[in-house]
């Protein structure tokens, strides 16, 4: 999308006048518009509301088994290892219900992990030293020190969008008890949920439209152009080279360390993620670049889509958490798949318990072990009772 219609220099169209013509030609502000509205909006608007009715389609199957192939290939495995060097780091573990994996399967899992390490490494050398060198699309006069250090916290502010995206769909379904006792968390979801839930959607649109600005400039520090007659870098052949030149070693990059890592550590632990000001913070800046009304051809294009479609929310098939619980029919957590990249929300135990009684199984071992054993001791009678 960035070379069919990324930005021009001097452009010329329909006697447009020069404030016109920067905004967007130049900056790039007529592809991010048709992009946001066009290309992405509108079904995210309609998928956060009727997840059901958006994936009861065979596109939504084709598409999910493509997925699956790409990442069955270990192309973007390294984001696996970021995630667990997070969850290393902030001294929790993940519980997954999934079968261990055998001999063969860990080589071929650790085999794509390091080989996935590998190319992302690649990736960065050729894009920073194109950077240093003066090869690549970023604006004249910005130099490359700046210029990476605005990439790094671009790339930070993209992470942490895709990161809140995947928490507030975790837990957009489960019930508010299971939300959690922070401050920040409660805030988040009272300001998401208020008003009929209207703030989720449009939190997806200020959030686009902020990840694809973000981007547009991004791709300008990643992607790389050499002038007629200039080596090639590291010295590759020209069919390399070539490769080099599409960006697409700048978008790998990107789709890993700014995107896919995120949203495995958003997954993980969505309510930690929820309890942080800053995702507070970057909800309300969302929700405000929402209320411009920049991008509101989005819901315009939505509720075209919604009618043709017949989509209908996902409550009407399978009412809210809260009416299921009413109703005895709480969600089956032997149905629940959990472990890396999956949204499942932590324990009731742990997530609902007294802020008193957190701080006590954090600092006593023995406590923490009790609590644990407890909710296993409440699965294994359920499904006892299942059985009888």
């Amino acid at each position: 999308i960035n070379i069919s219609g990324g930005p021009v220099a001097d452009p010329e169209l329909w006697g447009f006048g020069s404030v016109v013509k920067t905004i967007f030609f130049s900056i790039g502000g007529a592809m991010i518009f048709l992009t946001c509205m066009a290309g992405q909006l509108n079904s995210q608007v309609n998928a956060s509301f009727c997840m059901l009715d958006y994936c009861n389609n065979y596109f939504a199957v084709f598409t999910m088994w493509v997925a699956l192939g790409i990442e069955f290939s270990g192309l973007l495995h390294s984001s696996y290892l970021l995630q667990m060097l997070v969850v290393k780091l902030s001294g929790q573990e993940v519980v997954s219900k999934q079968k261990p994996r055998s001999a063969f399967e860990s080589a071929f899992f650790w085999f794509r992990c390091f080989g996935s390490l590998a190319v992302l490494c690649f990736c960065c050398a050729v894009t920073f030293v194109a950077l240093y060198n003066r090869q690549t699309t970023m604006w004249e006069g910005i130099p490359p020190t700046v210029s990476l250090i605005i990439f790094l916290i671009l790339m930070s502010v993209v992470g942490m969008l895709e990161g809140m995206q995947i928490a507030f769909f975790a837990v957009s379904k489960i019930p508010a008890s299971e939300r959690g006792e922070s401050y920040f968390a409660k805030k988040t979801c009272d300001l998401l949920f208020q008003d009929g839930g209207n703030n989720l959607p449009g939190f997806m649109i200020g959030r686009q439209l902020s990840v694809v600005t973000c981007m547009f400039f991004v791709a300008r520090v990643t992607s790389v152009s050499l002038e007629e007659g200039e080596e090639n870098i590291f010295g590759v052949p020209d069919a390399l080279q070539s490769l080099f030149n599409t960006g697409l070693l700048g978008a790998l990059m990107l789709t890993i360390v700014g995107s896919i890592a995120w949203q495995l550590v958003a997954s993980a632990f969505p309510i930690g993620f929820l309890s942080s000001p800053i995702t507070y913070v970057f909800l309300s800046v969302c929700l405000i670049f929402e209320a411009t009304g920049v991008c509101s051809g989005a819901w315009v294009i939505a509720k075209i889509h919604k009618v043709i479609a017949g989509f209908q929310k996902d409550e009407v098939y399978i009412g809210t958490a809260e009416e299921r619980a009413m109703k005895n029919m709480n969600d089956d957590s032997k149905r629940l798949h959990t472990g890396a990249g999956t949204i499942a929300p932590l324990p009731a135990y742990q997530v609902a318990a007294p802020s008193s009684l957190k701080k006590l199984m954090e600092s006593n071992k023995a406590v923490a072990e009790f609590i644990r054993a407890l909710s296993k001791n409440d699965l294994t009678e359920s499904e006892q009772e299942d059985t009888a």
